[in-house]
């Protein structure tokens, strides 16, 4: 039973069809770095139309065949794969895609008596080589895991059916192979599997173990036909997600109760006050089950496609009764249904003989409906089969209704978080920008994590990474709350520390103003939510930071250091009374900042300094593109979904050099004005901006003049040539903010500030500690 060398491909994609992981397998299969192609849409990989794919998954937990992929050099490979569903403890699902690549000779057949006992064998087998990758199945085995043989051989048990029983199987497997001596273990690899599973080393002539056989007993199913649903084996209803909940109740039922089971949900629940809709009812196949496995495909519609039910069909009028229904199929209303309708197809397909209807409905909602039949058995459906199906139904329901309103909140939720992060970043030139966002994969929904970049006065860009605590609607309402906080308090250029300050009081206040209605809620108006703001100066290349409880943001400079930025550590927002520190540093231009939220280093996987010698790393290394820095730390620090949201933001900084910025000292004298203007001409002139010397020389008289008459002492005049912007500052030591006021007919001055305004795209005032900054920015006509 010698092999050639197999490797395992695998990947996994979350549910907006982003590849959130990749194998160093699936780097050798397909020939791209994870790196290039986690966090992008995993459609990218294929060689086919992907809504093809996606209709192929819908409201499945499992999937396996054929897909063809593009390798990295163009190639296309029909590979085979198989894709699993997964849904952990805190609600998170995605899929777990699986394939095993090698050239496997054909594994070996004995005596026509024994290959018939293992094909044939009332248990499930399997073979599994010194590897645990399977070699053999038997049709038992196939049936009971629903997967023939040549979608499951080279796989290890935790890819063929992932969970706990499998990873407890492969560990007892392990010791067989180890020790050569036979194990049994309780596992439940499958619904119908669990009594004891006994997996025995197969050994060749010598004594030495070459393979281990895995027998599982299969239960009894017909003897717990008219069980209870605890008799039944799954409790449908219990796991979360609309197809995991319907596809149990179809599990639970079929073959015991019945041979055909299909859920069909409507769009939205309908309660008993809604209006009756006398058209066609539109619902959605969530479930699908029928024996014998293969004739699935003859119904003709499948999990995830549009089911059509017309006004006085049984489906129907189950609906608009509520009530469950027996029905024969000889029955003239069945038979004129069946006859002409395609929604009932599958009563001709199976050759049904007896039929059941119940209405899915919960909390005063219908949800759907849930259609049983038989066509192998011969006796009809009776009234204990409708008890133990509208039992079980309503276990289904529960589940069903609890799983729509959490999707239906996520979904707000995830809708409301996108619409309050910024959707392209500003133009700006001090800084070239990435971000990127990942949502949380838990049942409490999104948090409240945000990022920004705003642009400001004298070329400068504010940089900001925020965390506000808990998750789900309240937490993104609050985010957007204080994003817009922190914009409004930038846009007046408060000082970092100063900013903090006041968005420190406004949730203060927030907190009181939820508190006062809601004296439970532990996060009221976000107090505990961390921040870090930096403000980038280009033309000093000084970078000014400042934090709320907020991790440290690192930088690597051009030489190829990584160190975190050493920002005194303030505490939370809302805890009131506390000050917070700014810090400033110079940053060599072509440095790259890292800002991002403390879910990028709380991975379950790996402790804090592990997490940081990867950021670190991933940092450290140079790559063509912001984004490819992006998606290396990601890549680095996750191996699933996140438990917590994770924000992102990585800038490389530039700088304006001393051509672009002309700065003059002025005396505070009215004579200096006529010296302002020469010194503005002559400046525009060497830059090429002889046309803008006009409204530029305007505006420094008006402003230096009022520097000289209102302000004090020292007085700056400073040009900044930026792209397709110019701007004119005037600096003076008085802390007295400029006003524009109406002047009157014969008043001699009052209009400066009015003709700034006039001429100059924005205009505005920055404090500093000492003195003040009346700034004017004009757009440049292109030559």
């Amino acid at each position: 039973m010698e092999r050639q060398s197999t490797y395992t491909a695998t990947a996994t994609i979350d549910e907006q069809g982003i590849l959130t992981g990749w194998s160093e397998g699936a780097q050798r299969l397909l020939g791209h770095e994870a790196s290039e192609v986690v966090g992008r849409p995993a459609s990218a990989l294929l060689a086919a139309e992907a809504g093809s794919v996606r209709r192929t998954l819908a409201g499945r937990d499992r999937w396996n065949g054929t897909v063809p992929l593009r390798h990295q050099d163009g190639r296309r490979l029909e590979q085979g794969l198989l894709a699993h569903r997964r849904t952990s403890d805190t609600g998170a699902v995605d899929w777990l895609v699986v394939t095993a690549v090698a050239d496997l000779p054909q594994p070996p057949r004995g005596e026509p008596l024994e290959e018939w006992t293992f094909i044939q064998s009332p248990f499930p087998l399997a073979i599994f080589d010194t590897e645990q990758r399977l070699m053999r199945a038997n049709r038992r085995l196939e049936r009971a895991l629903s997967l023939p043989e040549a979608a499951m051989r080279g796989l290890r048990l935790a890819h063929i059916s992932p969970g706990p029983a499998s990873a407890e199987a492969d560990r007892a497997m392990h010791q067989v192979l180890e020790t050569g001596e036979p194990q049994e273990v309780r596992t439940g690899l499958v619904p119908d599997l669990d009594l004891p599973t006994v997996l025995t080393p197969l050994k060749d002539g010598t004594g030495r173990v070459r393979a281990v056989c895995l027998a599982a007993h299969r239960r009894a199913a017909e003897s717990a036909r008219r069980g209870t649903g605890d008799e039944t084996g799954a409790h449908p209803g219990t796991a979360p997600g609309l197809g995991r909940a319907a596809q149990e109740l179809a599990e639970a039922t079929v073959p015991r109760l019945a041979d055909f089971m299909a859920v069909d949900l409507l769009d939205a629940p309908r309660s008993a006050a809604d209006p009756v809709d006398m058209g066609p009812l539109v619902l959605r196949r969530a479930a699908l089950r029928a024996v014998p496995d293969d004739a699935v495909s003859s119904s003709g519609t499948g999990a995830g496609q549009a089911i059509v039910y017309e006004p006085g069909s049984p489906p129907a009028d189950c609906l608009a009764s509520g009530n469950a229904v027996l029905y024969d199929t000889s029955d003239p209303v069945v038979a004129a249904w069946a006859a002409v309708d395609p929604a009932a197809a599958w009563l001709r397909a199976y050759g049904t003989r007896s039929l059941m209807l119940v209405p899915v409905f919960a909390e005063g909602s219908t949800l759907g409906v849930a259609l049983f039949g038989r066509h192998r058995r011969t006796e009809p459906f009776g009234p204990e089969d409708l008890r133990i199906a509208e039992d079980l139904t309503a276990q289904a329901a529960t589940g069903l209704h609890s799983d729509r309103r959490h999707s239906r909140a996520r979904t707000t939720t995830m809708s409301l978080q996108r619409s309050l992060l910024p959707h392209t970043l500003p133009d700006q030139a001090a800084l070239e920008v990435a971000t990127r966002y990942l949502p949380a994969a838990t049942k409490a929904g999104v948090g409240g994590d945000w990022f920004d970049v705003i642009p400001l006065s004298g070329a400068r860009v504010a940089l900001v990474v925020g965390d506000v605590v808990g998750h789900g609607i309240r937490a993104s309402a609050t985010m957007g709350r204080l994003r817009t906080a922190v914009r409004t308090l930038a846009d007046v250029d408060l000082p970092a520390d100063e900013l903090l300050t006041h968005l420190d009081d406004l949730v203060l206040r927030l907190a009181a103003d939820e508190g006062s209605a809601d004296p439970a809620a532990e996060t009221a108006g976000g107090i505990g939510t961390t921040c870090l703001y930096a403000v980038y100066d280009p033309v000093s290349r000084h970078c000014t930071l400042a934090r709320a409880g907020h991790p440290p943001p690192a930088v690597v400079t051009p030489d190829g250091t990584v160190r975190f930025i050493d920002v005194p550590p303030g505490p939370p927002l809302g805890l009131g009374g506390l000050p917070f520190e700014a810090f400033e540093t110079e940053i060599p231009e072509g440095s790259l900042l890292a800002l991002y939220t403390d879910g990028l280093l709380e991975a379950r996987d790996h402790d804090i300094d592990e997490a940081l010698d990867k950021l670190f790393g991933a940092l450290g290394r140079p790559a063509p593109t912001l984004d490819a820095v992006c998606d290396r730390v990601l890549t680095e620090l996750l191996s699933h979904r996140p438990d917590d949201d994770i924000a992102l933001l990585v800038a490389r900084t530039r700088a304006l050099h001393a051509d672009r910025v002309a700065a003059w000292e002025l005396d505070s004298d009215p004579s200096v004005v006529a010296r302002a203007r020469k010194h503005t001409s002559d400046q525009l002139s060497r830059w090429g901006l002889d046309e803008a010397a006009f409204t530029t020389e305007l505006m420094v008289s008006e402003l230096v003049t009022n520097a000289i008459r209102y302000g004090r002492p020292p007085i700056q005049l400073r040009l900044i040539h930026q792209d397709s912007t110019l701007i004119c500052e005037v600096y003076d030591s008085s802390g007295t903010t400029p006003h524009m006021r109406r002047a009157r007919i014969f008043d001699e001055g009052g209009r400066g500030l009015l003709l700034v305004a006039q001429l100059a795209k924005r205009w505005g005032t920055r404090h500093d500690r000492v003195g003040k900054t009346v700034w004017a920015e004009q757009s440049l006509t292109p030559s």
